[in-house]
């Protein structure tokens, strides 16, 4: 008996050699979505460029959990990587909400500038706490979505408006500008909405068609606040793991596919518009005055939010690299 279980042990060890590497990927884009199939396309096509050696499992629409829950299980090993937005990776270093706070950073032309500078340094951030980040890419622009219309500050602070529960701190600093803020996390939010829990959110326009969150908030305000990052993470010591080989036309594949992607989602978006509008989406113009409010309120955000959750060095640099490409 002991010379069998002997034999199985070698066997199931030979097994797993011999199958390669498995890597379990969570993310929250519904099955079938544009960014499912580009994850899937990388997963396709990393499988193929090891021959079978690296083969990626895509768990989407939040089967694996909302973002926070995906980047603990990375902790753990029960998940090895994930597609996530500045939310997730917010939530392994808040500094990296840096990037991402309202009306700092206009354009994706400025984000790809910052982060083509700021790059190194958050990927080392990330690096010390345990995760590689394959690629970055921009998501869209967050707009206020609600359930009645909404146009001024005082109008959102009236609703009830879901905010993710990853830091207690932004949560804090919502509810000292006088909003009436939800910690809700994202594979929750649809329920939410519908039984009146919240009745707000912020999120780019394709993203709120995808997850259809759309259809119980049928405004939206015609003010870009904030870009939404997203990125690939995978666990360091996966990574480190992996052929070093491979990993050049590894990352070549993801930035192909995500260049694509960008593409394809650029299009999507005026379609996603275009279609809620038929489905009742009311869109509400924001003056000039009323753009300036919105930069006052949630400015006063940022001084709550500067040296408690965002380091006053980061964010510095942060906009001496925007002056720079502002000053060209």
């Amino acid at each position: 008996m002991r010379k069998i279980f002997c034999l199985l042990c070698l066997f199931i060890l030979l097994a797993e050699s011999l199958s390669g590497q498995v890597i379990k990927l969570g993310s929250l884009a519904p099955e079938g979505s544009p960014w499912d199939k580009a994850l899937r396309r990388i997963a396709a096509d990393w499988n193929a460029a090891s021959d079978g050696r690296i083969r990626v499992r895509v768990f989407p629409g939040g089967i694996a959990g909302d973002e926070p829950d995906m980047v603990r299980k990375i902790r753990i090993n029960q998940l090895q990587a994930a597609a996530i937005t500045g939310v997730g990776l917010g939530s392994i270093d808040e500094n990296i909400f840096a990037v991402q706070l309202p009306f700092l950073i206009r354009t994706p032309d400025e984000m790809d500038y910052v982060m083509g500078r700021m790059g190194p340094t958050l990927n080392r951030m990330l690096e010390e706490r345990g995760f590689t980040l394959i690629a970055w890419y921009l998501a869209g622009w967050a707009h206020l979505f609600s359930k009645t219309p909404v146009t001024t500050p005082r109008d959102a602070q009236r609703l009830k408006m879901q905010v993710d529960y990853s830091s207690p701190k932004i949560v804090q600093a919502w509810k000292q500008l006088g909003f009436q803020v939800i910690p809700v996390g994202s594979t929750e939010v649809l329920t939410a909405l519908q039984s009146d829990l919240v009745e707000s959110f912020m999120m780019p326009p394709l993203t709120a068609a995808a997850m259809q969150w759309f259809g119980p908030a049928k405004n939206m305000l015609d003010l870009p606040l904030a870009p939404l990052l997203s990125g690939i993470i995978v666990s360091e010591r996966v990574w480190n793991s992996l052929p070093m080989e491979l990993k050049p036309e590894l990352y070549a594949i993801v930035e192909r596919h995500l260049a694509t992607l960008s593409e394809e989602t650029a299009g999507l978006e005026e379609e996603a518009l275009a279609i809620m509008l038929q489905n009742g989406l009311q869109i509400h113009p924001v003056s000039p005055g009323v753009e300036a409010e919105w930069r006052r309120v949630l400015g006063e955000g940022l001084d709550l939010i500067t040296g408690k959750v965002v380091s006053v060095d980061i964010l510095a640099e942060v906009n001496e690299i925007l002056a720079e490409y502002r000053g060209r």
